[in-house]
């Protein structure tokens, strides 16, 4: 199968990234994950991401940072990007969706599979 594209899940939590990964992966994806937000800088400096999963809690990096400073780069500046928090009652999400251009805020506990579809429709491709 062709991928459906390549997707960068970054999170601290171990389960998580390799859930999110999993689902990602079942659907067709090449999904690669990092760490933290440094480490993911790392890799979207050496290949190219078609879609960043990130969680916006992370020690190094928050994933707004990781926002800020791919938007910065003309290859990430309107790369889809879907952010993943569970402090969404303490962030300014509509704000911070508008100002780093975020495609989708989704709270945690959240659902690989609204995740995966969510990545599949901004890239254009069928969810299946």
């Amino acid at each position: 199968m062709t991928p459906r594209g390549k997707a960068l899940v970054v999170d601290d939590n171990v389960a998580l990234a390799r859930v999110t990964q999993f689902a990602l992966t079942r659907a067709g994806f090449d999904a690669r994950i990092a760490g933290n937000g440094r480490k993911a800088l790392e890799f979207a400096q050496a290949e190219k991401f078609d879609i960043v999963i990130s969680d916006q809690q992370m020690p190094e990096m928050t994933g707004l940072e990781l926002c800020r400073r791919l938007r910065a780069t003309e290859e990430y500046a309107h790369t889809p990007i879907i952010l993943l928090t569970a402090k969404g009652l303490e962030l300014e999400l509509p704000a911070l969706q508008r100002e780093l251009e975020i495609s989708a805020i989704f709270p945690k506990p959240f659902s690989p599979s609204e995740v995966v579809g969510a990545a599949c429709q901004l890239l254009g491709v069928a969810v299946g």
